[in-house]
């Protein structure tokens, strides 16, 4: 089993900046991928960015040259930088990732967190 705890997130006003961390522990063998998505209230869950384990990095339209998704292995952790933020970024952000939890385990499997809470006032 893996656990993801989510943390950073706040109350910000308009043009500013916070850093999200999800830290993994438990039983992680190999990693895919990991990923940020967002929920606002009455809408669906979409994604925000991805991180392969190779690095690549992949980003939403609506936040493409103002988040950034990185990763310190050392720790088990990936990060969500957030500048720039706008009140349409308001929501409760959730991280994700896909793991085997061991040699044994064939397929890759996705575990979130609890998420956190950011909301953006203008």
């Amino acid at each position: 089993q893996v656990q993801l705890v989510e943390s950073g997130g706040g109350l910000v006003q308009a043009g500013g900046s916070l850093r999200l961390s999800c830290a993994a522990s438990g039983s992680i063998f190999s990693i895919n991928v990991m990923g940020w998505y967002r929920q606002a209230p009455g809408e669906q869950r979409q994604l925000v960015a991805t991180i392969t384990n190779g690095g690549r990095t992949s980003y939403a339209d609506s936040v493409k040259g103002r988040f950034t998704i990185s990763r310190d292995s050392a720790k088990n952790t990936v990060y969500l930088q957030m500048n720039n933020l706008k009140p349409e970024d308001t929501a409760v952000y959730y991280c994700n990732w896909n793991v085997r939890s061991s040699k044994q385990q064939i397929s890759y499997q996705y575990y979130w967190g609890q998420g956190t809470q950011v909301t953006v006032s203008s």
